[in-house]
């Protein structure tokens, strides 16, 4: 469509034209009015390409029409139609921090009849699928984050016979092989272990030409976090950073994105050798617990801290729960060279389950 080009109708048929032309390409529209000499509005629609070209709105797929006494119409919209690129800038400028620390709260208060509004809500928004909680009554949570947390039915997520299962539900953001110390992020964007692991070079070096996945878990998941293998805990370490959200268009937009967000690395020793479940943070990710631990996060001293646990038999078995996110996020694990071989059902983009094959005891190559 040409930039600047000029349309004709009634308002809803040239909003509904207009998203039906822009179709699977996200845009950001501007809609300005002139009149006719017949008083007729016309409506002039710029595709706009630079965050700075902003205004536009849609809400839920209507228009709501107002006319002014010269029949200029306005259309109101109440959410942005807009770019990639705006929706990743706009991040740089919001008070991540702020936010987060806001819904925290908002999350673990009990407010009785509007927590449970609020959840209600949640539920039809994103689809969450309750039939598979092990209390599926929404009315009984008395939190956001004890809904948020609910664990699920018995047997809901049986586990395959694999050496290595999946550990969240979700999608998968990218997996497959460590070139060298960068793991792959997104088209352009690759990051290194050290960097992900909080500068600790050493424990970095152990998965150098390994294997790495990145999961991603949505507002409609089930947010527990459990064990794709045996493993005794040894280390666990706090890595402060940024809160941008981690959903795939931040993914692909923001540089190092994993390695840069506040995040909680969990090192264990298992039968094929090290490997590592890190917990990254996100834009109103309140908080991640472990099971040995409790909450890790609030306080954020600002600092990276680190808990040993070698002289400690902390051994969870495939499948058992790790930890968990209040608010969702993201979780990338990371294996040596010749330790799994990823199934071959997997690839990017793809929903997984907890409990679903991973791979098996070999080498990518």
């Amino acid at each position: 469509m040409d930039p600047e080009e000029q349309v004709g109708g009634s308002g809803e048929e040239l909003i509904e034209s207009l998203l039906k032309r822009k179709a699977g390409r996200p845009a950001f529209f501007i809609f300005t009015i002139s009149a006719k000499p017949s008083n007729d509005a016309a409506l002039r629609m710029e595709s706009l390409e630079t965050p700075r070209q902003c205004l536009g709105l849609y809400f839920n797929g209507k228009m709501a029409r107002k006319s002014h006494p010269l029949e200029w119409r306005w259309f109101s919209f109440a959410d942005f139609i807009v770019p990639d690129r705006f929706k990743v800038a706009l991040q740089y400028l919001l008070p991540k921090q702020a936010i987060t620390a806001f819904g925290g709260k908002i999350a673990g208060a009990k407010a009785g009849n509007l927590t449970t509004r609020l959840i209600r809500w949640f539920v039809g928004r994103y689809g969450v699928n309750m039939s598979e909680a092990a209390n599926a009554d929404i009315t009984s949570y008395a939190s956001f984050n004890e809904f948020f947390t609910r664990a699920l039915r018995e047997n809901a997520r049986p586990l395959a016979q694999a050496d290595f299962v999946c550990p969240v539900d979700g999608s998968i953001s990218q997996f497959g092989a460590i070139a060298g110390d960068q793991i792959f992020q997104a088209k352009g964007h690759a990051y290194s272990t050290a960097a992900l692991v909080g500068g600790d070079a050493a424990l970095a070096a152990q998965f150098d030409n390994g294997s790495f996945a990145t999961l991603y878990l949505s507002p409609k998941d089930y947010h527990r976090i459990h064990m794709p293998c045996d493993g005794r805990l040894t280390r666990m370490i706090h890595v402060p950073g940024d809160l941008f959200s981690v959903n795939p268009v931040t993914a692909r937009g923001v540089p190092g994105l994993f390695a840069r967000n506040e995040r909680v690395v969990c090192v264990f020793d298992g039968e094929a050798g090290p490997f590592v479940v890190v917990l990254v943070g996100a834009t109103i990710v309140g908080s991640m617990a472990t099971v040995w631990h409790g909450v890790v996060n609030p306080p954020r001293p600002g600092k990276v801290r680190e808990w040993r646990y070698d002289t400690q038999n902390i051994v969870l078995k495939k499948g058992e729960e790790l930890g968990r996110f209040l608010l969702g996020s993201t979780v990338v694990l990371l294996f040596p060279n010749n330790t799994i071989a990823f199934t071959n059902v997997w690839a990017a983009e793809r929903d997984v389950r907890m409990g679903e094959i991973m791979g098996n005891r070999g080498s990518l190559n």
